[in-house]
């Protein structure tokens, strides 16, 4: 039987024209480990230098392909000028870069998730939202990729004004230590890549990483607690 109800002339027309809405995926079909070894090899791609990025995958409203086969139909013919703003390392299932996308419009964002269904299911919910609410979405996009290898590779010096360290795997064991997200080294990067003013979040719900990272951050040169008054 037809799925249709009564209903005046040309409303049901109307309705016949309406592109189907997209699908959201469901998180219980990209189940994977929750943590993963970040000094292992996981043949993931990246460019030599921030300048060699074909962005236009990512961010189709805002970059034009790098070389005319990668060209598809719709696809922007010249940059939009904007480049990423806010990095979310190891931003899981990506709720916070949907969160904030309405709320920043302007400015590009990229989560860098190294788990492979973890990023897949992200960049099929960005895709659906995209088309179920056209015009919004295009700011948001993720990458799968290793942030402490690889970082300087996408990001340009004092390109990003923000970077958010939600909930990281806390490597509990002693040994382990030398992986944490927040370490002196890596640090130094992560100044590379923020302007000067740049900002760095950080969460987790386990004490002694969090006292782990506030200490490091606190001894690093490169950077200054933002006063309680100010936050």
């Amino acid at each position: 039987m037809e799925d249709t109800v009564p209903t005046v002339a040309g409303e049901k027309r109307q309705a016949e024209e309406t592109p189907a809405e997209a699908r959201l995926p469901q998180k219980k079909y990209f189940r994977q480990r929750a943590h993963a070894n970040v000094f292992s090899d996981h043949h993931l791609d990246y460019p030599v230098s921030p300048a060699h990025m074909d962005w236009s995958k990512n961010f189709p409203k805002h970059f034009a392909p790098k070389n005319s086969e990668a060209s598809s139909e719709g696809a922007v013919t010249k940059d939009s000028g904007k480049k990423i703003e806010f990095a979310d390392i190891g931003c899981g299932y990506g709720g916070l870069l949907v969160a904030l996308s309405t709320v920043f419009p302007d400015t590009l964002m990229l989560g860098m998730e190294i788990r492979v269904k973890v990023e897949e299911y992200v960049n099929q919910k960005i895709l659906a939202l995209r088309k179920n609410h056209p015009g919004s979405y295009d700011n948001i996009s993720i990458l799968r990729m290793n942030a402490m290898k690889f970082l300087p590779n996408f990001f340009e010096k004092h390109q990003l004004s923000k970077m958010f360290f939600l909930f990281p795997d806390p490597h509990f064991k002693k040994r382990k230590h030398k992986a944490r997200i927040i370490t002196s080294t890596l640090l130094s990067e992560y100044a590379y890549v923020l302007r000067p003013g740049g900002i760095i979040y950080t969460i987790s719900d386990v004490k002694d990483l969090h006292l782990w990272m506030v200490k490091h951050l606190d001894a690093h040169p490169l950077f200054v607690r933002i006063p309680d008054a100010e936050l």
